[in-house]
Formats: structure tokens, C-alpha cells, sequence
């Protein structure tokens, strides 16, 4: 009896051993099973491809870019916009290597020729995984580009900067995000047209003026800074009401044109080059200095980088805080 007692309790406790191994088992398999699902899900969304219609084709892209390059000034803008620092850029057209609104941001970023001469060696030197350029600038070496690195190409860079913006965001599959850069932009739009209709500036009639080195120009409604006005709702003086981009090559007999309610006037300083001259010599001439705007104050000088030719979201953003200050501080 004594022996056959303790035969069954050897026997449960066997038992026991092999339910509480069973359990432990089980346990670890989940474990494992939870770190095969993790690892499964990291490797799909990194292998996760979506496929890109652009201006020269249709390009695959193979999970999230990480090492960027951007063969355009604009570009680069929506970059930042998105929190996205490329690794190579082109080079500022005016700065050194960066214009001032970006410079704090493009710390480690590598200068890749510029728009209009890219570096196709330094490009290839970063390893890219995705590359942003522009037809209008270099479709000639698309087959070189197309064979460092996926490459998406915009149409063109005439017309409404928000076209290539919605490009780009495409390219890293952050639609959602791009989005929410565009409203924030256009909520911005229209506070500022309502706030001036309040005060009864909405139909100022806005003059705009660049001073280059070698040619003067009148800018109308199909330029960068003529479409942001155009956006908002201000006036326009009847010879720069047109939709196309400048009057270019304009001489002082011309120089009526240039009047409006206000005059907003940039000068393009590339390196080497003297703008400044050019400047000074029309808004000392008298004829400049007959027109209507100039002599109520009201001719202001403003970024050719920022009016003109960054040309991307954050300059777009800063051109409406200058008109903000200037138009609604009168």
C-alpha cells in the first residue's frame, strides 16, 4: 500500500513536469512566432514598391528612400517642407553654397553641380536611392541618371510651384504630407485675402520689377511671384494683367509700365556679376523716379531669392510675410 502510494504520486508528478514543459514551450513559441510576424512586417514595408508616373516615364520604387538627391532649388524647399534632408543638392544660384532661408538646414548636405551643370560623378559618389530632377534641365542625361539611382523627372518649371511640389511628395509616397504642407499653405493664402479685403487693399494694384544684370524685366501673371498674387486675389496694373511670365529687354521708354499702386522690385546678384548696378542706375533716373508708387513711398524692395528664384514652398511662404508686413502696415 505504502509502495503503491507513492507509485501514483510519482506518476502526477511526472505528469505535472510535462504540462508545466508543455506550457513553457508554448509560451516560447509565441514569442518566436511574434518576432518571425515583426520581422515579416519590417521586411514588407521595406520592401514595399509603388510606381511613379513622371515626366519621362513611369518609375518603381522599392521602399522608403533615404539617400536623396535633388537636381533643383525648389526641390529642395519641398524637401525640407516634408523633413526630408537630401545628401546632395545642386547648388544655391545665389549663396554660398545655400541660400540664407535654407543654409541652417543643409548642414552635411554635398553640392552636386547646379541646375543647369550637374556633377554626374559626385551624384553617383552619395549612392542614391532615388534622384529628383527636372526635364526642362536634364533630360539630356536621363539614361546617366536612370542608371546611378531611380529618377523622377517634373515636367517643367513654368506655372504653379504646387504642381512639382505634389510630384515630389509622390516620389516618397507621403501624399498625406504633402497635403498637409499645401492647406497650411493655402489657409495662409486666404487669411491674408481676407484681411485685406477688410482693409480695403484687396484690389491694390501690385507691381512687380526685377533688375538683372543684363536685362530689366517686367514680370506678369505666369511667374512664380505673379501666380502668388494672382492666389491671393490682389490687382494687377493692365499691362502686366497677361497671362505669360515677363516682358523682357525693358528699356527706360517703357518705364510707365512699370507703375502700379505699389511696386515690388528684386535684383538678381549672382557671383561675378554686378546687378546692383543695374539697380541703382533705374531707381535714381528720373523717369523711375516720376512714377505714381515711387513717389508716395510706396516702391519697396524686396529678395530676389525669395520673389523670384528659389521658387519653391518655403520661399512662397515668405513672400507672404512680406506682403503681410508691407501691405497691411500701410
Amino acid at each position: 500500500m505504502f509502495k503503491k502510494g507513492y507509485w501514483k504520486i510519482g506518476l502526477l508528478l511526472l505528469a505535472l513536469v510535462f504540462l508545466l514543459a508543455a506550457c513553457g514551450s508554448d509560451d516560447t513559441d509565441d514569442n518566436a512566432d511574434g518576432q518571425i510576424d515583426q520581422s515579416q512586417e519590417q521586411d514588407q514595408e521595406n520592401s514595399e514598391s509603388y510606381t511613379v508616373e513622371h515626366a519621362m516615364g513611369e518609375t518603381p520604387i522599392e521602399g522608403t528612400p533615404e539617400r536623396i538627391v535633388v537636381l533643383t532649388n525648389h526641390g529642395t524647399e519641398a524637401l525640407l517642407s516634408l523633413g526630408i534632408t537630401p545628401v546632395g543638392a545642386v547648388q544655391s544660384w545665389t549663396g554660398d553654397p545655400w541660400y540664407d532661408h535654407i543654409s541652417d538646414q543643409m548642414e552635411g548636405v554635398e553640392v552636386v553641380g547646379t541646375e543647369s551643370n550637374i556633377n554626374l560623378e559626385a551624384i553617383a559618389a552619395l549612392d542614391p536611392d532615388l534622384i529628383l530632377a527636372n526635364k526642362m534641365r536634364q533630360e539630356e542625361y536621363s539614361e546617366q541618371l536612370s542608371e546611378i539611382a531611380p529618377t523622377v523627372f517634373e515636367e517643367t518649371l513654368r506655372g504653379d510651384w504646387k504642381i512639382n511640389f505634389e510630384l515630389i511628395a509622390e516620389a516618397f509616397n507621403k501624399q498625406e504630407e504633402g497635403q498637409q504642407v499645401l492647406d497650411d499653405y493655402q489657409k495662409r493664402v486666404e487669411e491674408l485675402r481676407a484681411n485685406l479685403e477688410e482693409a480695403g487693399k484687396l484690389d491694390t494694384k501690385v507691381s512687380m520689377v526685377r533688375f538683372m544684370p543684363s536685362d530689366v524685366r517686367i514680370y506678369h501673371k505666369d511667374s512664380f511671384s505673379g501666380i502668388i498674387l494672382d492666389e491671393i486675389g490682389l490687382a494687377r496694373p493692365e499691362s502686366q494683367d497677361v497671362d505669360d511670365f515677363a516682358a523682357k529687354g525693358v528699356t527706360k521708354e517703357r518705364i510707365e509700365e512699370m507703375d502700379g499702386d505699389v511696386i515690388f522690385y528684386f535684383t538678381y546678384q549672382p557671383e561675378g556679376e554686378d546687378g546692383e548696378s543695374v539697380e541703382s542706375e533705374w531707381v535714381n533716373d528720373p523717369l523711375w523716379n516720376n512714377l505714381s508708387a515711387v513717389q508716395e513711398g510706396k516702391a519697396y524692395e524686396v529678395s530676389d531669392t525669395i520673389w523670384n528664384t528659389a521658387g519653391g514652398v518655403l520661399a512662397a511662404n515668405l513672400m507672404l510675410d512680406d506682403l503681410e508686413e508691407m501691405l497691411l502696415s500701410e
